[in-house]
């Protein structure tokens, strides 16, 4: 049984930062990509970003790029999310999710495996 649970999220300014976590268990990890989802309220859940956990591949989404990044711990079977340079729009409910395969079918197909979420928000 695959186990995600997010930690790092909170209130922070614009402009500051915030770096959430993933910890995974359940089983080895070597074939799957990780990654981010998020959704505010009122919208569809958004990709963020993923990584793939064996050749460390990434990719972000739009809204992301340039200002978020994504890495793993392998050792401690952890993905980080780096979110830099925050926003009032990036205020929402952040999800770790999990599938197996390539970071493409990350993106395309809707990952299997969630966690509850971390609810970030952003001040102006």
């Amino acid at each position: 049984q695959v186990q995600l649970v997010e930690s790092g999220g909170g209130l922070v300014q614009a402009g500051g930062s915030l770096r959430l976590s993933c910890a995974a268990s359940g089983r080895t990890f070597s074939s799957y990509a990780m990654g981010w989802f998020r959704q505010a309220p009122g919208k569809e859940r958004e990709f963020v970003a993923v990584i793939s956990w064996s050749s460390g591949t990434t990719s972000y989404g739009d809204s992301a790029k340039g200002r978020f990044t994504i890495s793993r711990d392998n050792a401690k079977n952890t993905v980080y999310l780096q979110m830099n340079s925050l926003k009032p729009e990036d205020t929402a409910v952040y999800y770790c999710a999990a599938r197996e395969g390539l970071v493409y079918y990350f993106v395309r197909d809707r990952p299997r495996y969630w966690g509850p979420g971390t609810q970030v928000t952003v001040s102006s």
